[in-house]
């Protein structure tokens, strides 16, 4: 395996086992072991366990990044269809992996930010460019007449944000994606005045 792709190597793998475990339970040898990747090669891309959690982190932003790119930027559907695009998606991967992840940096943040400050921040950098996303699509959405203009598209990205992040955890408990349909349902209906 060349050098990048060795390193790509173990931040996938241990992205799915931490998404699986949780970043405390998954030790380095277990994702060495199933990336199949000698020890002494973690040391050579990772300083530290945390270096290593930083980098699952940013591999996996730039890879949801990239997933909402495709949707929010796709102009041949409506600001509030690629919305609901998003949550389509969603409920998708949520029964793909039969509840068993969720949003990895959700969990992380769940786990992590109250321990550790540079994970706390890394993880809210993370959401904020999330929530910059739903501001736009909803503002935009305001500026084609599909949401009332009187609405602070800031506060309802906030809302939506942190509104979905709650369903998609109560979707793992549950082991039903009903907590993520009920929300996307009041968002459209009540929140957002749409159908």
């Amino acid at each position: 395996m060349a050098g990048n792709d060795t390193r790509e190597s173990i931040i996938r793998t241990g992205a799915d086992l931490i998404a699986l475990k949780g970043f405390g339970a998954t030790g380095i040898n277990a994702v060495l072991i199933a990336a199949a990747v000698p020890k002494g090669s973690f040391y050579h891309y990772f300083s530290s366990k945390n270096d290593f959690g930083l980098a699952v982190i940013d591999t996996y932003a730039a890879d949801y990044d990239a997933k909402l790119s495709a949707i929010f930027q796709d102009r041949s559907s409506s600001p509030l269809q690629r919305l609901r695009t998003y949550f389509d998606r969603a409920y998708e991967d949520m029964t793909a992996c039969d509840f068993s992840r969720g949003c990895l940096i959700g969990n992380l943040g769940q786990e992590l930010a109250a321990q550790n400050e540079l994970f706390r921040s890394r993880l809210d950098q993370v959401f904020a460019r999330w929530e910059q996303r739903f501001a736009d699509c909803i503002a935009e959405a305001q500026t084609a007449g599909e949401v009332d203009t009187q609405l602070d598209a800031r506060q309802i990205a906030g809302f939506l944000l942190a509104g979905w992040e709650g369903a998609v955890l109560r979707a793992k408990v549950l082991r039903s994606i009903e907590p993520m349909q009920r929300f996307e349902q009041v968002l459209f209906e009540r929140v957002l005045g749409s159908r």
